[in-house]
């Protein structure tokens, strides 16, 4: 696999590059297993069409948006570690949802935190995004705590249109960011 030509951005141990045609089974290693979307998709497991149609469906926001949840990569070893990325929220506002998803042999090690970092400040600082939105599931503290040392200020609770779970609703203007 040589993810050199795609690569988007770069951090000390991660290399964040695009989805394509040919990234079905890192689609799958990570949309497929129920242990990492339960997070994002309560008890309901992706079937293979569903993780086939989100594949498609971030190769199609990066042609159209310049942006996806891109996938990321163990900078030493190429090692598929997850996405983490950006989608457009309120694009005539100019606000991107903020959002990253590993698979669960790279949890605990601050994969998601560095990931997220490097994304909040290529939106801010690359792309001139004016506000990031992001939300987790309740149960998600680890998310909760990532959120919360980028800077982000926890706003209100909104409905999941996927799960329809309340889960916790954050913003983070640039001024704001915890660099």
């Amino acid at each position: 696999m040589n993810r050199k030509q795609t690569k988007i951005l770069e951090t000390q141990r991660l290399v964040f590059t695009t989805w394509d045609e040919g990234d079905r089974a890192l689609a799958f290693a990570l949309w497929g297993d129920h242990e990492v979307t339960r997070w994002v998709r309560g008890n309901e497991v992706l079937s293979e069409e569903e993780v086939e149609a989100r594949l498609t469906q971030e190769i199609e926001r990066e042609k159209q948006e310049g942006v996806q949840y891109w996938p990321l990569f163990q900078k030493d070893s190429d090692v598929f570690i997850g996405c983490c990325g950006l989608c457009p929220y309120d694009p005539e506002e100019n606000i991107y949802e903020l959002g990253f998803l590993l698979t669960r042999d790279h949890w605990g090690q601050g994969y998601a935190q560095e990931a997220a970092q490097a994304v909040v400040r290529y939106a801010f600082d690359k792309l001139e995004v004016a506000t990031l939105v992001a939300s987790h599931h309740p149960d998600n503290e680890a998310a909760c705590h990532i959120l919360s040392q980028l800077g982000f200020e926890q706003m209100r609770e909104r409905r999941d249109e996927a799960t329809g779970v309340m889960k916790p609703f954050y913003r983070l203007r640039k001024n704001n960011t915890a660099r």
